[in-house]
């Protein structure tokens, strides 16, 4: 496989990876379900995601193979897991990518607002299937010049609120101080309850981040660049989540704050930003069609990966000219072909069915790297020696396990979402009945010789 990211392309693949429309528009959702303690769901999602991404980094600096956490699932595990986790994870990104792309088309509605929902979508599907066509390099310059424009709104956003608050600039309004956080009922102004409703929207806010492992076999220096990407999870945590959001809620009241309204937009509303909507709307559209990309990255490489292991057919797993799965990359476009049609035919529910389904298929995925790690560790302790080794093994490892359950069963019983859990659970299923009728010789294949 060709090399082509360095350093700088995976620290910000994996900032796109970490943050997307969940910090610029769910955070609005997440403020009034909870009120400040969306401050301390973060803080638990970006640890568990912090020990999660350290198991997948000891992974992947042990094994450098094709395949990343669908593979470790596979060796350390068994064939089924490898089977069942590398199909859920395509999957996963498959829906996922359909979701991002009704977003973009829902985006740009805002400016043009009788333009068909899925004439924008094929538009945007054709633009990161052609991105995706490029050499590795380029995929990698495109993924950052899109993360760098959301970390450079964010830091703007977060320097302007510190000045406002140090210098109790109020333009116009009320002068803002950093008490407003805890003056409307606490840091946890609707108990408990509100505080486990807003955990899932937390969590997976940080989707995306294990994009790290799927990169890690095209980076120029994986033993340089992966540990720095990895580290800086808690970085980013503290800065573009708590930061960001800590400044909107002590400039302005979390109650006064609406679920359909982005708190970024208010900010800049309120520091007298000209067209402030319409530059968070650019913002978050390149957010997601950055998470789109990838998103589409990552679902190739799964595919092609699954066909190695003998898991998928082999001709997905052949290479062009630049040593990219054009196969496997073309299917899971066309794949994604369906979500348009869906959207076509049903808009008002296409969004909301792919985004749980792709979710709960997402958990999945987070599941099997911190069981792979535990096990990679039990059968092989001696390559625990390593430099960059998971913290707290294997506590960390069951804490993750445990808050993935504990999210599953807030979804399911506080959300009256036990219906999508129940899908994705069938649908898990299902792969394993799949696996157990036709693929029981697959722990006995050989990698497919690539072409």
């Amino acid at each position: 496989m060709s090399k082509g990211l360095t350093s700088r392309h995976i620290q910000f693949i994996a900032i796109g990876g970490a943050i997307g429309s969940g910090l610029f528009l769910g955070s609005g959702t997440g403020i009034v379900g909870g009120g400040p303690s969306l401050l301390v769901a973060y803080a638990a999602a970006g640890l568990m995601m912090f020990f999660l991404a350290r198991a997948l980094g000891e992974l992947t600096l042990n094994d450098l193979r094709e395949g990343s956490f669908t593979r470790y699932a596979e060796d350390y595990v068994g064939p089924l897991a490898g089977f069942v986790t590398g199909w859920g994870y395509w999957m996963s990104w498959v829906m996922a990518c359909t979701v991002d792309l009704t977003a973009i088309a829902t985006f740009l509605q805002f400016w043009w607002p009788g333009l068909p929902l899925w004439e924008s979508m094929l538009a945007a599907l054709g633009l990161i299937y052609g991105i995706n066509c490029l050499a590795v390099r380029a995929f990698g310059e495109m993924e950052f010049a899109l993360a760098l424009i959301k970390v450079v709104t964010i830091v703007a956003m977060i320097a302007t609120g510190i000045a406002m608050l140090a210098f109790g600039l109020n333009f116009g309004g009320e002068a803002p101080h950093v008490s407003t956080l805890w003056e409307h009922g606490g840091l946890f102004p609707k108990g408990l309850t509100g505080f486990l409703s807003i955990l899932p929207i937390a969590f997976f806010s940080f989707g995306g981040t294990e994009l790290v492992g799927v990169t890690a076999r095209e980076a120029d220096d994986p033993a340089h660049a992966i540990p720095r990407a990895i580290n800086g999870v808690i970085a980013r945590v503290v800065i573009f989540y708590l930061g960001a959001l800590g400044v909107i809620m002590a400039l302005i009241p979390w109650d006064q704050i609406g679920a359909q309204q982005s708190p970024f937009v208010l900010v800049f509303d309120r520091i007298g930003l000209p067209a402030a909507a319409s530059v968070i709307n650019f913002v978050v559209l390149t957010a997601v069609l950055s998470s789109s990309n990838s998103g589409l990255y990552a679902a190739g490489r799964t595919l092609a990966a699954l066909a190695l292991k003998g898991h998928a057919p082999a001709w997905l797993h052949k290479r062009n000219g630049r040593d990219l799965p054009v196969r496997a990359l073309g299917v899971s476009a066309g794949l994604m072909l369906i979500g348009v049609l869906v959207n076509y035919l049903n808009p008002s529910r296409a969004f909301g069915q792919f985004a749980i389904g792709s979710v709960m298929l997402l958990m999945w995925s987070w599941a099997s790297i911190a069981i792979s790690h535990w096990c990679f560790r039990r059968k092989f302790p001696e390559r625990a020696k390593a430099e960059f080794r998971m913290p707290l093994y294997p506590y960390s490892n069951m804490a993750i396990l445990a808050s993935l359950i504990a999210v599953t069963a807030v979804m399911a019983f506080a959300l009256d979402m036990a219906v999508p859990v129940m899908i994705g659970l069938v649908w898990l299923g299902g792969l394993v009945v799949f696996y157990l009728l036709f693929r029981r010789n697959a722990a006995a294949v050989t990698e497919v010789t690539p072409d």
